[in-house]
């Protein structure tokens, strides 16, 4: 038996997906990839993973918040960490430190893309170990 932590990586973009994926395995973690919330939905059944990262814009603009809330129904402790490009894309800043936007988003953490592989590695071990 493995105490290998699991984490969820779900992004519509291959690129993104593959890049996060190869970052986490290469740091020790088991990784369950999804490139849609459909299939990401269809995983949560069957894995119960210790972090998930989300891209927030995928097939519908509310994909992530949608999965994120997912994963913290199904399993209220699991850390969330949302990526994206909302800011540069809308203006829109939802961040920790905008008004009110932690407590609807539902995210433990929000990091713009593109996020730096050093800082997701150290984002992924704060939560894991925070738990």
């Amino acid at each position: 038996m493995t105490d290998q932590k699991k984490i969820l990586v779900v992004d519509d973009d291959p690129d993104q997906l593959e890049q996060v994926t190869i970052l986490l395995k290469g740091s020790g973690y088991e990784v369950v990839a999804a490139p849609s919330r459909a299939e990401a939905e269809e995983l949560l059944l069957l894995h119960h993973p210790d972090l998930a990262v989300l891209d927030l814009m995928m097939e519908e603009m509310d994909s992530g918040f949608v999965l994120c809330h997912e994963v913290k129904r199904l399993y209220p402790g699991t850390p969330v960490i949302l990526l994206t490009a909302v800011a540069a894309a809308t203006g829109m800043d939802l961040r920790d430190g905008a008004t009110g936007a932690r407590s609807w988003v539902g995210a433990d953490l929000l990091l713009d893309k593109p996020v730096r592989p050093e800082q997701l590695r150290l984002q992924v071990s704060r939560l894991l170990e925070a738990r």
